[in-house]
Order: C-alpha cells, then structure tokens, then sequence
C-alpha cells in the first residue's frame, strides 16, 4: 500500500527552467507554491469542455514559520494583472515578457502540456511579482479533488442562501450539509451567482472548504478505508517537485504542520482592488494594494507572522486612485530618454504625466517630493516605487509632484 501510494505522486524538475536570477531564501521556514489545475482528465465535458490549454484555477502560497508554531496560507486572485516574466515552453522556445492575469503562466508554460514548464513558469511569475522564493510546490488536478471528498463521504458546507449556478452545474438549499460529487466540485467552482459575483468571493469559499476537508479527514484517520481512499485519489491527483515526490517527504511536510494550533494556521488573500480604480477600461482584473501585498511578502521573506487582524487594518485605507495623481518626471541619471521610459511605465499603471524632462543636476538618489495639497497623491505613487519615501517639498517649488529619477530608481516592469 505504501508503495502503491508513494508511486501515485508524479515528480517534474523545474530547476533547469527557473534559471539563475531567483529571489534570496526566507530567514526561516518554507514556502510551497499550491497550484489547483484545471485538468479535466477523467471528467468527460461536464467541466470546461473547451479548454485548448492548461489552465490554472487556484494559486496559494503556503509559508511555515520557522519556530513550528504558525503557518499563512495567501491566496492569489486568479484576475491579478501582473507581469508575466520570460518562460520556456514545452517545445524548447521562450516567451517574450507581457502583462496579464497571474492564472496565464501556468497556460504559457504548459501550452504544449508539460506541467514541469507550466509549473516553472508560475513559479517564475510568483517570484517575480512577490520576491519571494519558491522552496517546493504542489500541483493538485480535479481529477482527485472528488475522490479525496468521496472517500470521507463528503464534506460540511454551510451556504446563507440558496445556490444555483449553471456554470458550475450546481443548485444547493441554504444551510450546512455535506456535499460530494459534482456538487462538492460545482461548490468550490462556483461564482457567479453567488456573493458579489468575483473570484475574490470565491476564494473565500474555498478557503473555508479546505478547512473543512481537513477537519473531516482528521476524524477519519482511525478508519482505513476511508483513509486510504483519500490518500489514493490526493496522490493520484498530485505533482510536486522531486524532493516533495513520495509519502515520506509529503508525510515531513503534513508532520510539521500538524501541531499547529488551528487559530495561528492563518488564511489570507494579496491585498487588491478592482484596476478599474487606475484603468477604467479594464472592468475584469484586479491590482495588488501596494504597500500592503509588498509588506506580506517582506513578512514572509524574514519569517514574520501575519494576522488576519494586521492585514485587514493595513488595507483599511485604499491608496488615491492612480488617475488623480499627476506627476512630472525628471532625469537625473544622465542616461537618455529614462524619464520618458519612467513616464510610459507609469501612464500603463494609469497614473498621470504632467511633464517629463531633465533634472537641473545629477541625482545620487531618487526623490519624490509633493507640495502640501498632493500629500495622498504621493503616497499613492510611493505605494508602486519599493524604497521610496514621499517627501515634502521645497516652500519655493512648484505645485504638484515631482519624481527626479536616480540610479537607484526601482524597476517597474518586474
């Protein structure tokens, strides 16, 4: 059984596809990538029948402290708008770097089917936009995800209301129930009809799913069928990488986590708002709150705990909304056209350019400075340049906001 089991679980090496330039390891603890697939082997048509991709339904970073005494799970919006870095694909040939929902990298690098290139590029995508680095990751494909639910004769849900949802191909009564089969994949599925309508909902009620499926699994440990049939479709289900490949490493990670006490085990989300706010013609994705997502991610780069609590006040306040904040743009680097560079980089983000031009001196160091009215504005901007302090102008400058570009200004298109 345990051979039967171990042998399940598929191994794909991404080291080869990473490449070199990768983020610094956290001060303690680890960090696994979770990826939910949008594989519908084995499903018939009844789920995306029309898929021509790999697609990637859920993202999560799962972190564990150090010391053993905590663990954040944060989910990503699969409506990010992020940079997607260069990939190799399956066939051997490289993509060119772009903007698009984070859920594309597990597309771009698995076009030609190979999950280890659809996992390095999500991983490269992760990094890039989080500088955080990847210690292992999990793909898990809906292929085991109802067999896993079945096996523990299904799982509690508790709707408010009643749900019915064809696209998700599910009618449930309000009201807590168990729910397996089709219903349990249509519920975790679900969006549209439920809530507000958007995935930020959605993960939500995915998130208390897990919870749930745990809870059930922990009181059926002591019943081996019922154990072993939740091992054999999780690991049927699964692909990590070749550390992670087998019962024994998978039994590590579980053993490390299993004294956590429930109340430190903390479920998050990036902190995000609807980019509408900076490009109103994009009604469908979603931007990180900046400086808020960034100081998850420091967190968890120095093994810091991060509470529901902390991060719920740190995004209490929406910065200014990019299309209120007017900025001029200097040079001081002394290399041609970088003020126009910084400007197009940040009209894409959907700030305003009031003018660009050269600085009257060489700048050691970049500076953003505001006049008393703009002090919200700046803050904004100061949000999206890592390392920036906004600063109050001089009594003699002109109004508004004024960025002097320095050799050590921030790279905006990571």
């Amino acid at each position: 059984m345990y051979s039967h089991l171990s042998g399940n679980i598929s191994g794909a090496d991404v080291d080869d596809a990473l490449g070199g330039e990768r983020p610094e390891a956290a001060a303690g603890g680890q960090n696994i990538l979770v990826i939910g697939s949008d594989s519908r082997e084995g499903l018939g048509d009844a789920y995306g029948k029309n898929l021509t991709t790999m697609q990637s339904d859920t993202l999560m970073l799962l972190h564990t402290g150090g010391d053993g005494k905590w663990a954040s799970v944060v989910s990503f919006p699969r409506d990010s708008w992020v940079r997607i870095p260069s990939c190799t694909q399956g066939d051997g040939s490289t993509t060119e770097p772009h903007h698009f929902k984070i859920n594309e990298a597990y597309a771009v690098g698995g076009s030609t089917g190979d999950k280890a290139k659809a996992a390095a590029c999500t991983i490269k995508t992760v990094e890039a936009n989080t500088h955080v680095r990847i210690d292992h990751f999990l793909i898990a494909d809906f292929r085991g995800f109802t067999g896993m639910v079945n096996a523990l004769g299904g799982v509690e849900v508790c709707p408010k209301e009643d749900i019915h949802d064809g696209k998700a191909h599910l009618d449930l009564k309000a009201g807590c129930q168990l729910v397996r089969d089709d219903k349990a994949l249509g519920y975790v599925r679900a969006r549209y009809s439920i809530g507000d309508g958007s995935d930020i909902g959605r993960i939500g009620r995915q998130q208390e799913f897990m919870k749930s499926l745990a809870a059930r699994a922990k009181s059926k440990l002591y019943n081996p069928t019922a154990l072993y049939g939740f091992l054999d479709s999780a690991t049927k289900s699964l692909t990590t990488d070749p550390e992670l490949a087998g019962i024994k490493p998978l039994y590590s990670l579980a053993d490390s986590i299993k004294g956590i006490p429930a109340d430190r085990i903390s479920f998050l989300t990036v902190p995000n708002y609807p980019r509408e706010r900076d490009i109103p013609t994009d009604k469908a994705n979603v931007s990180w709150q900046q400086p808020a997502a960034r100081d998850l991610f420091t967190a968890m780069n120095e093994d810091r705990e991060t509470t529901p609590a902390a991060l719920k006040a740190a995004v209490a306040e929406l910065p200014a909304a990019a299309g209120t904040v007017r900025v001029t743009v200097l040079n001081g680097t002394g290399t041609r056209g970088k003020a126009q560079e910084v400007a197009d980089a940040l009209r894409a983000l959907g700030f305003q350019i009031a003018a660009t031009g050269n600085a009257p001196a060489h700048v050691d160091k970049t500076t953003l400075t505001y006049t008393p009215d703009q002090a919200d504005q700046a803050k904004s901007l100061a949000g999206r340049l890592p390392g920036l302090t906004p600063a109050p102008a001089a009594p003699d400058a002109g109004a508004g906001i004024t960025l002097a570009i320095g050799p050590d200004f921030p790279d905006l298109t990571g």
